[in-house]
């Protein structure tokens, strides 16, 4: 049996309870076996059984008061995983769904995907099974300075630095970064995402969906190809979902869905993205009410965004959401390119399924790494009490999308998988990581 293999057979007795955990670190080191067997020191060094354990997990409890006076109590975590290439790097992700597997997996493949941005930053991540949806402003801002109370403690610009997710938009991050300041006294760029007044960045808002469509445009530009014509199916409708499909349809494609937790939306026209933006980002509504007022619109309930032909598929909703089902589905109608948006929303099955008939698949570490990047570079401006303009942040994502690309293609063909990006992606990930592990002992 080989080293990875012992490993991964080591993890799934330990974390029997921690599926989603189990199944990232499986997909990584499975593929990343290739470069292991390349260096047995690796193995004398233990690498692989340090780099799946965290350097520290973080659990605490969350005591806040509703509007009705009552205590409430949630549970917080940060679990800060790796930090060979630089501050743990990684959001804060407020959802009922949060537990330790969510936050483990998530934190073990922001590692990689921050490896990939070539930016000194390590991998992290943390939340709270809170849910701020529904809850008044103070009851929001209760709960965050709460949190950032106990948070506060294990933080810095230069030992973690936090950045929105699931949950945690402009409004979380503000009153987390007010009571920051507070405890702390000071003003660092401890969080990303800030307000654009107070140390934030032009162009973080559109960063991971714009990261991925250029990805893809990359990889359709190395086929002659572009996304000119191109029908596009996304799911989600979240702040990924929206900004690729706008950078999407500014390149010439058609983008005919979205979604949400309740239905999902067909316009073969194209969907009217102004709508979209003020159905969920103003009024925060459901997406039912798109086809109130769009005729050629189609509103179906639960899922099936992957059931329509399609050219290409941007899955932007949510772990494991698109399953072998759907993955059938899109190369029976001849979808040519799969790019993630979202942290894994491509279950095992389906992703080998899609690989296996030919279909371009973008792997989330490596698509959706804009978001993480242009947080990079907004710690870049807050270090040297700069603002760059919104055309030179977007100028440097796109330089970093397109280099991330051809790490990973550039990979794949050294390790005898050309094309196969999810290779690829983990290998170029992991090499940089496990020479500075290397390179800084047993640590």
């Amino acid at each position: 049996m080989g080293y990875t293999q012992r490993v991964i057979d080591d993890l799934k007795e330990r974390y029997a309870d921690q599926p989603e955990f189990i199944q990232a670190a499986d997909e990584v080191l499975t593929s990343i076996a290739p470069a292991v067997d390349a260096n047995p020191a690796y193995e004398q060094a233990a690498l692989l059984e340090r780099l799946v354990e965290p350097e520290r997990i973080i659990m605490f409890r969350v005591p806040w008061i509703d509007d009705a006076g009552k205590v409430q109590v949630n549970r917080g975590y940060r679990i800060e995983f790796n930090s060979a290439l630089g501050p743990y790097k990684g959001g804060l992700r407020l959802h009922p769904s949060v537990n330790l597997s969510i936050l483990k997996f998530l934190g073990f493949e922001q590692i990689f995907k921050n490896s990939l941005t070539t930016l000194p930053i390590g991998g992290g991540k943390g939340g709270s099974d809170f849910n701020p949806k529904g809850r008044s402003d103070r009851e929001v801002m209760a709960f965050c300075q709460s949190f950032m109370t106990e948070l506060c403690r294990h933080i810095g610009p230069d030992t973690d630095v936090p950045a929105g997710d699931i949950g945690t938009g402009a409004r979380e991050i503000g009153y987390l970064f007010g009571q920051y300041k507070r405890i702390r006294n000071e003003f660092t760029g401890v969080l990303t995402g800030k307000g654009l007044t107070w140390g934030g960045s032009l162009a973080r808002t559109e960063a991971t969906g714009f990261g991925l469509v250029y990805f893809v445009e990359e990889l359709l530009s190395e086929r002659g190809e572009s996304f000119e014509g191109k029908r596009v199916n996304i799911s989600g409708s979240g702040n990924v979902a929206i900004y690729a499909a706008e950078k999407a349809a500014a390149l010439g494609a058609t983008v005919q869905t979205m979604s949400d937790s309740t239905g999902w939306i067909l316009d073969p026209a194209g969907i009217d993205l102004a709508a979209i933006h003020e159905i969920k980002e103003v009024r925060r509504g459901r997406l039912s009410e798109y086809a109130e007022t769009h005729p050629s619109c189609e509103y179906h309930e639960g899922r099936g965004v992957w059931s329509v032909a399609c050219d290409i598929a941007l899955p932007c909703a949510t772990q494991n959401e698109l399953q072998i089902d759907d993955a059938r589905a899109l190369v029976a109608a001849g979808c040519a390119v799969v790019g993630e948006g979202a942290n894994m929303p491509t279950t095992r099955e389906a992703t080998d399924y899609l690989i296996d008939q030919g279909v371009a698949f973008c792997p989330g570490k490596a698509s959706n790494a804009g978001g993480v990047a242009v947080s990079a570079l907004e710690m870049s401006q807050n270090s040297e009490r700069l603002s760059w303009t919104f055309e030179e942040v977007d100028a440097k994502l796109k330089g970093i999308m397109v280099g991330i690309y051809h790490a990973a293609a550039d990979a794949a063909a050294e390790f005898g998988h050309p094309g196969n990006l999810v290779v690829g992606a983990n290998i170029a990930g992991f090499k940089k990581v496990a020479d500075a592990m290397m390179a800084q002992g047993i640590v």
